[in-house]
């Protein structure tokens, strides 16, 4: 499940990435809409939003990403919480991820008890709300948000930002097995995947593995669209082979 960012380092490249991730055997795309401040996001993703941004994009650009491969792979948005009201509410975001053939989105600064309405504008319009579930979540609140969740639940593997990590953390298993048992949906593992083989690891005890930094600095270095497109498509290849062994 790869990540990337829409419109870095320019639009021409956001669409090859997008296009290379379906070619490659991506089973969904996570489509970061740049912004101004990331929360979630590590400095690899922080300065690729920003440098976005600087190139023009937009939330329309970045749904032109989404439609130029939203029927070939199952796209969710990665959108915060400030972006989705400035649209003219909930209703109105989700009606235009919708018409771009999102399958959903993660609003990752938007916590239970303050996204029902958010919840309900997508569901009305056939859209996942995917939920994050951090090593700090407690049980019980864990177990609520695995209630509401739609698509998958996205498990956090580490406390902190997004960005490449040395190994994959001790305590993801018992993490990962703890939200599957409360969980009607696909539980998938994000933050810190770096390596073909840490997916691997991941993939072992979870359905899906998201890898971002990784492959956002890989478009970064790579110079020019049909660079990035090999050099994303290269990665994700080397992923699937340590996946499938």
């Amino acid at each position: 499940m790869p990540y990337m960012m829409a419109g870095f380092p320019d639009l021409d490249t956001s669409l090859a990435v997008a296009a290379a991730y379906a070619d490659c055997g991506a089973d969904l795309i996570e489509l970061g809409v740049p912004f101004s401040d990331p929360l979630a996001d590590g400095p690899t993703i922080h300065a690729a939003a920003t440098a976005a941004q600087e190139a023009g994009a937009t939330l329309s650009t970045a749904l032109e990403t989404c439609r130029s491969v939203a029927d070939r792979v199952p796209v969710v948005v990665m959108v915060y919480a400030n972006m989705v009201l400035a649209q003219g509410g909930a209703a109105e975001f989700a009606g235009l991820i919708r018409a771009a053939g999102a399958a959903g989105a993660i609003v990752p600064d938007l916590p239970l008890g303050e996204a029902e309405e958010v919840r309900e504008a997508f569901a009305a319009e056939g859209l996942a709300m995917v939920p994050l579930v951090a090593p700090t979540t407690a049980a019980g609140r864990r177990a609520e948000i695995c209630k509401v969740a739609r698509g998958f639940v996205y498990v956090v593997s580490t406390v902190g930002t997004t960005g490449e990590r040395a190994q994959v953390p001790a305590s993801l298993a018992e993490l990962v097995a703890a939200t599957k048992a409360d969980a009607s949906t696909p539980v998938a593992v994000g933050f810190g995947i770096g390596t073909a083989e840490q997916a691997a690891e991941v993939g072992r005890i979870a359905d899906g593995v998201i890898v971002g930094s990784r492959l956002v600095r890989a478009v970064g270095e790579a110079g020019s669209a049909d660079a990035a497109a090999a050099a994303v498509g290269s990665w994700l290849s080397e992923a699937r082979v340590a996946l499938g062994r």
